[in-house]
This record gives C-alpha cells, structure tokens and sequence, in this order.
C-alpha cells in the first residue's frame, strides 16, 4: 500500500531520504555537485511530499515559491529499489495538485543533462523546456522547465 502525507522539511523521513538523493546527485553530477548543492539548503521548504510503502519511506519530493503564482519543484527522489512503480509520477502529481491548492498557477524545475529518466518523466507529466533560469542560467548541464497547472497534457 503507498500512501503519501504532506508535511514539512522537518520531518525526519524526508531528511533520510535526501540524503540518499544527494549521495546520488553526487555520483551523477560529478565535479558539478558543490554547485547545485548549494541551492539545495532544507531550511525554507515548507511543502514536502514523503511517500511510504509498507510503512517505509520510499520517495519525496517539494515545492517552494519561485515567483508569485510559480512554485518550484524540488527534492524528486525515489528510492533505486522502487523506480519503475510509478511513485515519482504520484508525487509529481500531488505537488502539482499541492500547487493548485495554494493558489499557483504553474510549476518549474531544474533537472540534469545527466538524468535523462528525470527528463522523460517530466515531459511525459507535460513539462516543457524554458530558458535557465535564476542560478540555472547559463549553466550547461542544467535544463529547466515549466509546466501550466490545470492545462490537459
């Protein structure tokens, strides 16, 4: 059974998981990890998603004002073990929805030219590709996309 709460970045799950996701970035990114950590900081995150199957956590995932009317996606991890099940399209989903909620109008994010598995989730859930922005511009390695919430794929 998966279930998913809404919570904060203080809940002692999401923080496990993270960690796990920053072990992977590192091996991911490489050289360029130092860089994109640092906009990673846990402190202002106050929408988080921790998935549990079975009662363990699986998966996660945030969302954090950008700009007025645009949330940004951030901390999309599942675990290795359990990729392939659908659980990072659920929790994309119900940030999305999470969004909506509060009154957001759309959705951005920053995923890697090394992750090409995150690239096809977010173009298959209707994510499309923008200019870098932010920290994000100019940077290679960095893709950036942005979604309308509430617009059929």
């Amino acid at each position: 059974m998966i279930n998913i709460i809404r919570t904060d970045s203080g809940n002692k799950d999401f923080h496990s998981l993270v960690a796990l996701l920053d072990r992977y970035l590192q091996q991911k990114d490489g050289e360029d990890h130092s860089f994109f950590a640092q906009y990673n900081k846990l402190d202002k995150i106050h929408h988080v998603l921790v998935v549990y199957k079975a009662d363990v956590p699986v998966g996660c995932g945030a969302i954090k004002e950008y700009a007025p009317g645009t949330m940004e996606v951030k901390r999309m991890f599942v675990q290795e073990q359990h990729r392939g099940q659908g659980i990072a399209i659920l929790v994309l989903q119900e940030l999305e929805k999470w969004a909506a909620e509060l009154g957001y109008t759309s959705c951005i994010l920053e995923t890697g030219r090394k992750m090409p598995e995150a690239v096809r989730l977010y173009q298959k859930s209707g994510y499309t590709s923008i200019p870098n922005y932010g920290q994000y511009a100019g940077v290679e390695s960095s893709i950036c996309m942005q979604k309308v919430l509430g617009v059929p794929q």
